[in-house]
């Protein structure tokens, strides 16, 4: 690029995750803007508690200072940036930046505090807010798969075991089974969500040992302090024991709730890129959609194929958490930073791209009836044999007979199927066989799929349908869900 040629967005790497995928939401609440002017209300909380609780250097002409200078502009990141370069230290950088800002408080911010005072509250209160956006998409997912599993909750389709044809079930069935998985997902969230604290004001190795001495050792204003602060923040309380940092442990704990999302989106996108493989499903496909450069027919599960992808990176995060964990030695190391830097937005980054990309799936989702019962009556005569053994069995003829009988018609007929590419012909075998004439008149009628479906019907029912346990579970989204719409992709 020529020297007098300005750089623009086009020039640098982005993100896919922010550039193409997730939200503006989740991308503006993990924005260096958001994370440092969330240290600059905790650093308010801090004098404001401290001040509450009788020490008097910090004065109301601070605190107001502070308060109208609560959102980090562009000038002080490039305050904070100087400053950064000359002390290499993130914190103490934003600390004069702030100072700058707000000069009555100089002398006071940061009093008594250490570093994780403001990096790990502001990744605990970032974790919790991002949860919160999650669980209403999430809900709205489960609430798009109960619609429609009622909707199909009767329409018979092969199951599938070992991926080869099994007993039939319906589709409704198989769509409610993905909906348990995701409000399992949502369970784990919500579970780590209300159990989720405050680290608070705990000192350099979690003694409080600093704030004892600014309260002239009066440890129930210690207990105090870090009430106040909870109050602020919005948590109920501050976990009982830190050490530097609040336990890495939590961290693991929030990465498998929210990863936990990552295997059931690619189960539920694996079963549609089969389906749309047999032609039987398809997600969403617009009208000028192009499938394949090359091969203009071709209608690609590209939505699936992306949230698979997703999911794939997403389900890599636990373990980056778990050996954070691991290697933290002592009361802390720096070698848990600059990975948490990266992971924790990523992991609801991601988490936030797939769910966007689910609604918009199971908002849509195609079904071909014709096409899945051409493809259930292929295996149909299969699967009716034991039926056939059963009631040849009550009009009097031996079971092993009927099940070598049986036998060996069925692989006559799959030899006709696999070796002539012809259709299955069980049915017109055993109705030319002499030995199976007592259950001839039976065998149209035992041609009907819903016969085999057994109780798919009444369990969509029970799981998805009016106060079924689906809606109960997702009562308290009711109206998020009801507000919004489809997710729209814009790639």
């Amino acid at each position: 690029m020529e020297a007098d040629k300005r750089s623009s967005g086009y020039d640098a790497y982005q993100t896919s995750l922010t550039a193409r995928y997730c939200s503006t939401e989740m991308s503006h609440l993990f924005s260096q803007r958001s994370r440092h002017s969330t240290w600059r209300k905790l650093w308010l909380y801090l004098a404001e508690s401290e001040r509450e609780l009788g020490i008097h250097s910090v004065t109301d002409e601070a605190l107001q200072q502070m308060r109208e200078h609560l959102s980090v502009s562009d000038e002080d990141f490039e305050l904070a940036k100087v400053e950064e370069k000359r002390r290499r230290h993130d914190v103490m950088a934003h600390v004069h930046a702030f100072g700058k800002a707000a000069p009555a408080a100089d002398g006071i911010i940061h009093y008594g505090a250490t570093s994780c005072y403001v990096t790990d509250n502001t990744e605990l209160i970032l974790m919790r807010d991002a949860m919160d956006i999650l669980l209403p998409k999430l809900a709205k997912v489960i609430s798009n798969l109960a619609k429609f599993a009622l909707e199909w909750k009767g329409e018979p389709t092969l199951a599938y075991t070992h991926l080869q044809p099994a007993q039939p079930m319906t589709i409704g069935k198989r769509a409610a089974q993905w909906a348990q998985d995701l409000m399992l997902d949502l369970e784990s969230i919500e579970t780590v969500r209300h159990n989720l604290k405050f680290r608070g004001a705990q000192g350099t190795t979690g003694t409080q040992a600093s704030f004892l001495e600014i309260f002239g050792g009066d440890g129930s204003k210690c207990d105090k302090l870090n009430e106040l602060l909870c109050n602020k923040s919005g948590f109920s309380s501050c976990y009982d024991v830190s050490t530097q940092t609040y336990t890495r442990k939590v961290d693991l704990m929030v990465a498998n709730a929210v990863a936990g999302l990552g295997p059931s989106a690619q189960k539920i996108c694996g079963d549609i890129r089969h389906l749309a493989a047999s032609k039987e499903m398809e997600e969403p496909f617009e009208r000028d959609q192009i499938g394949s450069s090359a091969m203009a027919y071709k209608r690609n599960p590209m939505r699936s194929e992306r949230i698979y992808s997703l999911a794939r990176a997403l389900m890599s995060k636990p373990a980056n958490f778990a050996n954070t964990l691991s290697d933290q030695w002592m009361e802390r190391t720096l070698d848990d930073s600059a990975i948490r830097r990266m992971d924790i937005p990523e992991m609801f980054l991601l988490a936030d791209a797939i769910l966007i990309s689910l609604d918009n799936v199971t908002s849509g989702l195609v079904v071909y009836p014709k096409r899945i019962a051409a493809r259930v009556q292929e295996e149909l005569p299969f699967m009716i044999t034991e039926s056939i053994i059963m009631k040849l069995v009550a009009k009097g003829q031996s079971r092993q007979e009927a099940h070598e009988q049986v036998r060996i018609l069925s692989h006559q007929a799959s030899s006709t199927v696999k070796d002539h590419g012809e259709l299955n012909d069980l049915v017109q075998r055993i109705k030319a066989t002499k030995f199976f004439e007592p259950i001839w008149e039976n065998l149209d009628d035992m041609l009907m799929p819903d016969l085999y479906v057994g109780r798919s019907v009444e369990m969509v029912e029970r799981f998805c349908g009016t106060s079924g346990v689906l809606e109960k579970k997702i009562k308290q989204y009711k109206v998020s869900i009801d507000q919004s719409s489809a997710a729209e992709l814009h790639v």
